[in-house]
């Protein structure tokens, strides 16, 4: 997500959607994180091994 839309300021006029969206920030607040497992092997790909990775050259 960029930056700049977390830091955007919005403007809510209407009394029944300032109280969804508040409603909407409190059940989000109050769910829990699930924790996964990771099943399958990974690596990181960092710099030349991403463009190597998708077969790209310069």
């Amino acid at each position: 997500m960029a930056t700049k839309s977390i830091l955007k300021d919005i403007t809510i006029r209407d009394k029944q959607l300032a109280h969804s969206f508040v409603s909407a920030l409190d059940q989000v607040e109050h769910s829990k994180y699930k924790p996964i497992q990771i099943t399958r092997e990974h690596k990181e790909l960092t710099g030349d091994k991403i463009k190597e990775f998708f077969g790209k050259s310069i």
